[in-house]
C-alpha cells in the first residue's frame, strides 16, 4: 500500500503513513483478481457527531488512491456502498453521512456525481452541511481547518498530489462545472490544502444507486475488493 501511495504523493513517510492508518477503523483494498496485487486503496473511519442537539453517525474516507490504468472503476465505490448499507442497518433512523476531504477534483467528483445531498455544492444547496462539516474538522483536524476558507490547510510541507496527477486542463474548466467549481473552493489544492465535503446517505440514494451501478458499463471483471477492518 506504502509502495503503490508514493508513487503519487509527495512529501510522505512510512512513518507518518502508518500513524493514519491506526487512526482508522479499516481500509478497502482494491485488487488484480488472478495475481492479487494491491491495485489501489482507501481508508475509513466510523464516527458519532452531534450538530444542533443532534446526533448522527459519519464514515470518514481517509487517503485514497488507485493506479492510474485502473481509473474508472467502479468496484471501489461498489463496496463502500455495500459498508453504507451495513453501517445504515445498524441504527436505521439516525442521519448517516459521508464525510470526506479532497485534495483533488476526483474526490470531489465521487461525491458531486453521486449523491442529491451534498456539500459543498456547485449550485449552493444543502449550506446547512456546512456546520457538520465544521463539527468533524474541529474534531478530527482541531489545528487545521480554517472556517472562513472552509478549507484544511497542513502547511506547505503537507502531504500531495505529484504535478502530473490529476491535473486540472483549461479544458476541463471549461467543460465541468463541478470540477470548475471544485477549483473555485480550492484554489491551493496544487500544494496540498483539502476541501473539506459531505455527503446524506437515505434511503433515495440506497435504493437509486445500485440501479446506476447496473447500467454502467464498469472495468471491474478482473478485479477484487476486501475490506479489511481492525478496530
Amino acid at each position: 500500500m506504502y509502495d503503490l501511495y508514493r508513487r503519487y504523493y509527495e512529501n510522505i513517510s512510512v512513518d507518518l503513513f502508518c500513524k493514519d492508518m491506526v487512526e482508522k477503523n479499516g481500509v478497502f483494498l482494491i485488487q488484480e483478481r488472478e495475481s492479487r496485487r494491491t491495485v489501489g486503496f482507501s481508508t475509513l473511519k466510523v464516527l458519532d457527531m452531534e450538530v444542533g442537539g443532534k446526533t448522527v453517525t459519519g464514515v470518514f474516507s481517509g487517503d485514497t488512491i488507485i493506479e492510474k490504468e485502473f481509473w474508472g472503476t467502479r468496484v471501489l465505490q461498489v463496496q463502500f456502498f455495500l459498508r453504507m448499507v451495513k453501517e445504515k442497518l445498524k441504527r436505521p433512523y439516525r442521519p448517516l453521512y459521508w464525510l470526506l476531504i479532497s485534495k483533488g477534483y476526483k474526490t470531489y467528483l465521487l461525491l458531486a456525481n453521486n449523491f442529491y445531498s451534498y456539500y459543498p455544492h456547485p449550485e449552493g444547496r444543502c449550506d446547512h452541511l456546512a456546520d457538520y462539516v465544521a463539527n468533524y474538522c474541529h474534531t478530527l483536524f482541531p489545528d487545521s481547518f480554517c472556517d472562513q476558507r472552509r478549507l484544511l490547510d497542513f502547511g506547505n510541507g503537507y502531504t500531495h498530489l505529484k504535478q502530473d496527477v490529476a491535473m486540472i486542463t483549461k479544458e476541463m474548466r471549461e467543460k465541468n462545472a463541478k470540477i470548475r467549481f471544485f477549483e473555485q473552493c480550492n484554489p491551493s489544492w496544487e500544494r496540498g490544502t483539502e476541501l473539506p465535503c459531505i455527503g446524506l446517505v437515505d434511503a433515495h440514494l440506497l435504493l437509486r444507486y445500485p440501479l446506476d451501478v447496473w447500467r454502467k458499463r464498469r472495468r471491474s471483471s478482473t478485479l477484487a475488493t476486501r475490506s479489511v477492518a481492525y478496530d
